[in-house]
């Protein structure tokens, strides 16, 4: 392989989103479909609230914390194209932040670059933050989490937890694979956990901690009785601590429309429009209507249950963890966007070395797939929002071919994953120990 310079491949692609930037402000103004997402213009408008004293809660549709419509207050002083500079910013950090934790991992230094570059030169992704989209600043704050948990900086991983729960409810998914981590036998006293390390020849020859090796390792009774180690009280006191006092407040500002706008909303969602889920035509036909708690329940269970059995099959390989729950939470959500890609896109690249996907021919045939699948669901939602057209039973055909298409990439991932739990076991050290003094 070629070798790649990381710092120029870095600046290299913020000079690009910085043009992207530029090209969308001329597009917006020249031509009839904008660059900027409408998302932005939400964001930019709750900002103009807050900036005048007024809440931003005032304006329709904003429905996030009011950290993001502060950190959008420039748009009003400086220039409106401020946010999208700050977000692609953050999306760059993801890039910086994805390379350091395949470098703590033992990764090389070409290959770390070829993986960062899936995140940097995605179309996907460098378009999200340059349209004005915020995924990329939670994106980066779950990346140092894991760089903070790698570290063993528990203090600083627990208060950025709660800070990215308060701003999107949605990582709250991470918290038991996070508890389940900071098993004791991980830890030695006044010590650091050591690192378990990437070995290319390991890889090709599948020697890592296969997952049938660590298959009984997560006993539940177990875990259950470790529960309530220093390290797992202070994680979660101080990431509660966190986010209630954010939520507190935010709602001491802005009372009952940040509680209900910011979280309640999220919790309860219902979008009968631009929803890739299966369940969107369930919704729309009962869009008015309250669901049963048995409607409610058949919605919620399968994903509660894909979600539990992946933390107690992977939680020791972190990113791999994350990036498994964050795809089936995704998929099986009641409400899918595009913008919730992203989500999963961000830990993509902290998998690859681990993987024996190779991207010819299985892993092209996997994103073309995908692509597909996508592509097949946005022609019959254009026939349906801009051509008027009844196409509704086809349009939730093409939702559960989208859903196929994800479950059998998920299945495809994990089968060709070589498991490598994050931290070596106390009692692997030993061993190693005495087999040297052997």
């Amino acid at each position: 392989m070629a070798v790649v310079n990381f710092c120029s491949l870095l600046l290299f692609s913020a000079v690009f989103r910085v043009l992207l930037i530029i090209y969308g402000e001329w597009q917006d103004t020249h031509m009839e479909v904008r660059y900027t997402d409408v998302d932005y213009l939400v964001f930019s408008d709750a900002a103009s609230l807050m900036a005048s004293g007024r809440s931003p809660y005032e304006r329709s549709t904003y429905r996030y914390s009011p950290l993001l419509a502060f950190f959008l207050m420039p748009n009003s002083v400086i220039h409106p194209a401020w946010g999208k500079f700050l977000f692609s910013a953050s999306d760059v950090l993801v890039g910086l932040l994805i390379h350091t934790i395949l470098k703590l991992r033992g990764v090389p230094e070409n290959l770390s670059t070829y993986c960062t570059m899936v995140w940097l030169f995605n179309p996907f992704t460098f378009t999200i933050g340059t349209r004005g989209n915020c995924e990329p600043i939670v994106c980066a704050i779950i990346l140092w989490i894991i760089i903070c948990l790698m570290n063993d900086n528990i203090f600083q991983a627990a208060f950025w937890y709660g800070l990215v729960v308060h701003l999107r409810i949605y990582p709250i998914i991470y918290a038991l694979p996070i508890v389940l981590l900071l098993d004791p036998r991980h830890f030695e006293s006044g010590k650091k956990p050591k690192l378990t390390a990437w070995s290319f020849r390991n890889i090709k020859s599948g020697q890592i901690s296969s997952s049938k090796k660590f298959a009984g390792e997560s006993h539940f009774w177990l875990t259950l009785r470790n529960i309530f180690t220093w390290r797992r009280i202070i994680f979660g006191l101080i990431s509660a601590v966190v986010f209630f006092i954010c939520t507190g407040i935010s709602f001491y500002l802005y009372g009952w429309d940040f509680l209900h706008e910011a979280l309640l909303y999220h919790l309860t969602r219902t979008d009968p429009r631009h929803n890739f889920s299966i369940y969107f035509y369930h919704i729309y036909l009962h869009y008015e209507q309250e669901f049963t708690v048995m409607e409610k329940l058949i919605s919620f269970l399968p994903q509660i249950l894909v979600q539990l059995v992946l933390v107690f099959r992977f939680s020791r390989d972190l990113p791999f963890c994350f990036f498994t729950q964050t795809l089936a939470f995704v998929a099986f959500n009641k409400v899918m966007t595009a913008q919730y890609f992203v989500w999963f896109f961000c830990l993509l690249p902290l998998i690859l070395p681990w993987s024996k996907i190779k991207l010819k021919w299985q892993g092209l045939a996997s994103t073309l797939l995908w692509i597909g699948a996508q592509t097949h669901w946005l022609m019959w939602g254009y026939l349906l929002e801009f051509k008027g057209k009844n196409v509704f039973i086809q349009l939730w055909v093409a939702s559960i071919v989208f859903l196929a298409a994800n479950t059998y990439i998920l299945i495809s991932i994990i089968q060709n994953h070589i498991y490598s739990p994050v931290y070596r076991r106390l009692d692997h050290l030993v061993s190693d120990k005495t087999a040297k003094h052997d």
